[in-house]
C-alpha cells in the first residue's frame, strides 16, 4: 500500500512538472483560430467588454497592434493568450537603440507577466516591400534588439518574436509552386528569415482572398476564394489540387520559403478576412461573401488540417478583424472586416456569440490564467504532495 502510494505521487509530480515545463516553450498560438484586436475607431467597446465577448465567443489567441496598457490589463488573468505590437512608427528607434528596446520589453511585456498571458511580440505590421525604405532596413535589427531584450529579461523562452508580411513580397505567386520573394525584398528578407530561424519563430503572412479577388474577379472564381464548391487548380510541378485560394496563398508562401532555403520553417496567417462593405470597385465586399467566408473558414481550422503541400502541419489563422474600425484610412472596405459590432453583437452567424454574461467561464479563466502563469506554481504544488 504505501508503494502505491509513492507511486501514485510521484506520478503527480511528474505531470505538474511537465505540464509546467509544456508553458514554458515559445509558443504563441495554441489551437488553430485566433483574432485580430485593432482599435481605430472611436464606437469600440472597453477594453472590459471585449474580453467578456472573446470569453463568450471561446476566442483564446488575440493580437494586437500596440501594446495598450488599457488593453493588457483587461486581460489580466484570463488565460486569454495576447500578442502584443511594436507600430511601424517604432521600428527605426528600436534598432538604432538597444536600451530604448529593452526600456520597450520592459515596460510594456515584462512588467504585465506572469498575471496577463502575453506570448509574442510582432515588431511592425508588412514593413517590407512598404512604401519606407528606411523602415524596412531597420526592420532585422530592430527583430534582434526585442529578442535580446527578451533575454536580458529572462522571458526568451516565453516569448515569441515575429513580423508579418503582406503578399506584396512576393514575386511569381501563380501558380503556388513558382512563387519566390521579389529580387529586392529579397535582400532584406534572407538575413531576416535566418534570424527566425535561428529562435524558433514562424513566418507570418497576412493573406487575403478578398483582395486577390476584388483586383483579379476575371480570373478567379468567386467560390474558390470563398471555400465554395468549384472546380479549383492544379498545380502540375508538385501535383497538388486546390480546391481554395487561401491554401494556395499559403503553399505559394512555402514555395517562396524553400526557394530561398527555409524549407523546414512553418506559416502562420497573421491575418485574413472579407469585408462585408465596400466601395463602388468592391462589389464582392458584402454582408452574405462576408458570412461565407468566415463561416467556411471556421470549419476548415475545425478540422485541424495543413495545406497540400504541408498536410500534417495544422493551419493556424488569426482573422482580421473583432470589430469594424470607422477610423481606418484606405478603402471604404478597411473599416468594414468586423465579425462583431461595436455593442457587441455579432455582424452576421457563424456560430459564435455576441456579448452576454459570462461570469461562470470567466471564473474558470481565471483559475486557469493563475495555474498557467504562477512561475512557481509547480514548485508549491511538489512541496505540498510531499507533506502528504
Amino acid at each position: 500500500m504505501r508503494i502505491s502510494f509513492i507511486l501514485l505521487r510521484l506520478t503527480l509530480l511528474l505531470f505538474l512538472f511537465c505540464n509546467h515545463n509544456g508553458k514554458l516553450s515559445v509558443r504563441a498560438f495554441t489551437g488553430t483560430y485566433g483574432i485580430n484586436y485593432g482599435r481605430t475607431a472611436d464606437n469600440i467597446p472597453s477594453p472590459d467588454e471585449v474580453v467578456k465577448l472573446l470569453r463568450a465567443a471561446k476566442i483564446k489567441n488575440v493580437r494586437i497592434y500596440n501594446a495598450d496598457h488599457s488593453v493588457i490589463k483587461a486581460f489580466r488573468g484570463t488565460g486569454l493568450e495576447l500578442v502584443v505590437g511594436i507600430p511601424n512608427e517604432n521600428v527605426k528607434d528600436m534598432s538604432a537603440n538597444a536600451d530604448h528596446a529593452l526600456n520597450w520589453v520592459k515596460d510594456n511585456v515584462k512588467a504585465f507577466l506572469p498575471d496577463t498571458l502575453i506570448v509574442g511580440i510582432a515588431v511592425g505590421n508588412e514593413v517590407l516591400a512598404g512604401n519606407d525604405s528606411e523602415v524596412s532596413a531597420a526592420l532585422l535589427n530592430a527583430v534582434k534588439n526585442v529578442h535580446n531584450a527578451t533575454k536580458n529579461l529572462g522571458i526568451s523562452d516565453a516569448i515569441q518574436i515575429t513580423t508579418a508580411h503582406s503578399q506584396a513580397v512576393f514575386a511569381n505567386s501563380f501558380p503556388p509552386s513558382s512563387c519566390i520573394f521579389k529580387e529586392d525584398v529579397a535582400q532584406l528578407m534572407k538575413p531576416l528569415l535566418e534570424f527566425f530561424s535561428q529562435i524558433g519563430s514562424p513566418f507570418c503572412l497576412n493573406a487575403y482572398p478578398f483582395l486577390a479577388y476584388t483586383y483579379d474577379s476575371d480570373k478567379i472564381d468567386i467560390n474558390y476564394a470563398l471555400f465554395k464548391s468549384n472546380e479549383g487548380i492544379y498545380d502540375e510541378k508538385p501535383a497538388l489540387h486546390y480546391d481554395n485560394l487561401l491554401d494556395a496563398q499559403i503553399d505559394a508562401a512555402y514555395a517562396a520559403l524553400e526557394d530561398a532555403g527555409f524549407r523546414k520553417m512553418e506559416v502562420v496567417v497573421t491575418e485574413t478576412g472579407w469585408a462585408s462593405h465596400g466601395g463602388q470597385n468592391e462589389p464582392a465586399a458584402t454582408v452574405d461573401n462576408a458570412r461565407t467566408y468566415n463561416y467556411n473558414l471556421r470549419k476548415r481550422l475545425a478540422k485541424k488540417k495543413g495545406t497540400p503541400v504541408r498536410p500534417k502541419t495544422v493551419l493556424k489563422v488569426y482573422v482580421f478583424a473583432l470589430f469594424n474600425e470607422d477610423l481606418k484610412q484606405g478603402q471604404l472596405s478597411e473599416k468594414n472586416y468586423g465579425l462583431f459590432k461595436p455593442d457587441g453583437r455579432i455582424s452576421y452567424d457563424i456560430g459564435f456569440s455576441g456579448l452576454k454574461d459570462s461570469s461562470a467561464t470567466s471564473s474558470i479563466l481565471t483559475l486557469k490564467g493563475i495555474m498557467v502563469q504562477g512561475s512557481y506554481f509547480w514548485v508549491f504544488a511538489i512541496w505540498v504532495l510531499l507533506l502528504l
